[in-house]
C-alpha cells in the first residue's frame, strides 16, 4: 500500500503539469469545434423565437420584432458584437457580415408598422429561409455546424443533412490525401529502414556504433533546418539539379521542388529513424540460431526470410508503421515548404483557420477529425498486433 501511495505522489506533479499544459489547452481549443457561444449573446431572443420556427417558409412576426430588439441592444452596447456575430453568420452563408451589420443601423431609429415589414424593406434576404436558419443553427450552446464543414457536409433550415456545395467540398479529399501521402512514407520507410535495421543489428562493434549513429544524428537537427536544406538541394538552381545538368543526364532543371516527390522525400528524411529504431529492437531481440536452424534443414534464403526472419519481425515492423504514420499524418512544416497547394496536408489547413481566418471552430473541428483518424488507426493495430508488455508471451 505504501509504494503505489509513494509512486503517485512522485508522479502527481509530472501529471498536473501535463494537465495544466498539455491536456487542459488542447481540450479547450478541442471544445470549441462542437460549441457556438458567438451569435446567442447578440441574439438571444431571436434565438428563442426561432427554437419553435420549422424552418420552411419566412418566420413570423415575432422573430422579425425579436430581431430588432436585439439588434438595437447590442447597438447601444457593445458595438463589436455585431461583427463578431456577423462573421460567424457569414461561414454558414455569405452575405451576413454586410446584412447583420446594415440591419442594426437601419432600425436602430424607430419606425412605424411591423417589425416584419420594416425588416423585409431593408433586405430581401431577410425572407428567404436560410437566412433565418443560419441563426437558428449558431444558437448554441452545442453545435454540429463546424463538424459537419468538417466532413463537407451541411444542415439547411429545416434540419436535414446534405452535401455542401461542390465548390465548398475540400476536406474530406484533403483528408484521404493525407492518408495517402502518410501510407506512401510509411511504405517508402519501411522498405528503406527493414535492411538498413539488419544492418545494424547484425553488424558488430565500430560499424554498428556508426550506423546507429547516422540514424540518430537527424534527432540533433531541428525538422525546420533539415527541410529548408531539402528546399537548397532541390530548387532549379540547386546541386542536384547542377549536377545532373553537368552530367548530361538532364539537359533543362527538374522540377523536383514544390510537388508530391518533395513532401515525401522530406518526410521519409524526417521519419526514416523512427521506422529504423523499433526495427533494430526487434532484431537484436531475435535468436540469430533461428534461421541458422531452418538453413541447415534445407529452406533456401528466401524461405527462411518469409517463415522465419519476417514473422519474429512483425513486431518492430508495426511499432516502427504505427509510429511513422501517425507522425505523417499530422505533418505540417515540411509539406508547406517543399509541397504545392495540391499536397497540402489536413495539418496545414487546421493551421490556415485557426491563424489566418481565425475560424477557431472550424480549425478545432478539423483537429477532431484529425484526431479521430489518429485514433482508428491505434484502434486497428492494436486489433491487428495487439498491446503487449515487452517480454510478455
Amino acid at each position: 500500500m505504501r509504494r503505489p501511495f509513494g509512486a503517485a505522489v512522485l508522479t502527481a506533479p509530472l501529471l498536473l503539469f501535463l494537465l495544466v499544459t498539455f491536456v487542459a489547452p488542447i481540450g479547450a481549443f478541442l471544445w470549441r469545434g462542437v460549441t457556438d457561444d458567438e451569435v446567442r449573446p447578440v441574439l438571444p431572443r431571436t434565438v428563442v423565437a426561432l427554437a419553435s420556427w420549422n424552418g420552411t417558409g419566412t418566420p413570423g412576426e415575432e422573430a422579425f420584432a425579436a430581431l430588432v430588439e436585439d439588434l438595437r441592444a447590442a447597438r447601444s452596447g457593445d458595438r463589436g458584437a455585431i461583427p463578431r456575430a456577423a462573421a460567424r453568420l457569414n461561414a454558414d452563408r455569405p452575405g451576413f457580415r454586410g446584412l447583420l451589420p446594415m440591419t442594426a443601423r437601419r432600425v436602430e431609429a424607430p419606425f412605424e408598422g411591423s417589425a416584419r415589414a420594416a425588416v423585409l424593406a431593408i433586405s430581401e434576404e431577410w425572407a428567404a429561409p436560410e437566412t433565418w436558419g443560419a441563426i437558428a443553427r449558431a444558437g448554441g450552446p452545442m453545435s454540429s455546424f463546424h463538424v459537419l464543414a468538417a466532413l463537407d457536409l451541411r444542415q439547411d433550415a429545416t434540419g436535414a443533412i446534405g452535401q455542401a456545395p461542390e465548390d465548398t467540398r475540400i476536406f474530406r479529399a484533403v483528408l484521404l490525401r493525407s492518408l495517402w501521402i502518410s501510407l506512401l512514407v510509411t511504405a517508402v520507410c519501411l522498405a528503406l529502414g527493414w535492411p538498413l535495421a539488419w544492418l545494424i543489428a547484425t553488424a558488430r562493434g565500430l560499424p554498428a556504433t556508426l550506423l546507429l549513429a547516422a540514424v540518430m544524428l537527424p534527432f540533433w537537427i531541428s525538422l525546420v533546418v533539415r527541410t529548408a536544406a531539402w528546399m537548397v538541394l532541390l530548387q532549379r538552381e540547386g546541386i542536384v539539379n547542377a549536377a545532373l545538368q553537368a552530367s548530361g543526364i538532364v539537359d533543362a532543371p527538374l522540377p523536383l521542388l514544390m510537388n508530391r516527390f518533395a513532401v515525401v522525400l522530406g518526410m521519409v528524411h524526417i521519419l526514416l529513424p523512427f521506422m529504423v529504431l523499433p526495427l533494430v529492437a526487434a532484431f537484436r531481440g531475435l535468436d540469430p540460431r533461428l534461421p541458422r536452424a531452418a538453413a541447415s534443414l534445407g529452406a533456401a534464403p528466401w524461405r527462411v526470410f518469409l517463415r522465419v526472419t519476417l514473422p519474429l519481425s512483425l513486431p518492430g515492423v508495426g511499432a516502427g508503421c504505427i509510429l511513422v504514420f501517425i507522425q505523417a499524418l499530422g505533418f505540417y512544416v515540411t509539406p508547406a515548404l517543399l509541397g504545392g497547394p495540391n499536397d497540402q496536408m489536413l495539418a496545414w489547413f487546421v493551421g490556415f483557420y485557426a491563424t489566418r481566418s481565425v475560424n477557431w471552430g472550424l480549425a478545432a473541428a478539423l483537429s477532431i477529425m484529425l484526431l479521430v483518424a489518429v485514433g482508428l488507426c491505434v484502434a486497428l493495430y492494436g486489433r491487428l498486433a495487439g498491446f503487449r508488455r515487452p517480454g510478455a508471451a
